[in-house]
């Protein structure tokens, strides 16, 4: 329990304030970016199908047991499906019954954004890739150990990339994590 409560603590450091926070940083990083923040949402749209545009873009949420990767068992790592960020792996993936796939760590803790989310009217903690901040789900308390933590993610903000393909893809330095 202390440790859940530390994890929490820690969270709640690297969490900005409220979402004209998360605008903010949306904005600077599409600044960044070459061209205007409009073509870049219109490359985005043709690139995304409507869902991950919705999920990734626009704060949305797909359906529970309804989505592609709730149940994958396949081993590899999942990516931001807007700029190829790591973000977790299936070795951190684990059954919440939930619907959605979650993790109880993440692949590349830098990769990550935490927002204060108070949509549904209780306090949650967002979880946005840092590089494409893509709109990726939430974490919450509620997980088993070692972390204690659940990373509900969606699968339409994500990517998987099997073991076989990491090197093809430009991942190869997480090959080792699944040799034995």
């Amino acid at each position: 329990m202390l440790f859940k409560i530390l994890v929490l603590i820690f969270l709640s450091g690297l969490i900005f304030s409220n979402k004209a926070d998360a605008k903010w940083l949306n904005e600077e990083i599409l600044k960044n970016k070459e061209g205007n923040s409009r073509e870049i949402k219109q490359e985005l749209k043709k690139k995304l199908t409507p869902l991950q545009y919705k999920v990734t873009q626009e704060n949305g949420t797909e359906a529970a047991f309804k989505n592609e990767y709730w149940d994958n068992k396949e081993a590899g790592i999942y990516v931001d499906i807007v700029s190829g960020e790591p973000l977790f792996s299936s070795l951190d993936k684990y059954k919440s019954g939930t619907g959605w796939p979650s993790f109880v760590r993440p692949l590349e803790p830098s990769n990550l954004v935490y927002v204060e989310d108070w949509a549904l009217f209780s306090k949650r903690v967002e979880v946005r890739s840092k590089k494409g901040n893509s709109h990726l789900g939430h974490v919450f308390p509620d997980g088993p150990p070692p972390t204690g933590l659940r990373y509900c993610m969606n699968s339409a903000a994500l990517k998987f990339i099997p073991v076989g393909a990491l090197e093809v893809e430009g991942y190869s330095k997480y090959k080792k994590l699944f040799e034995e």
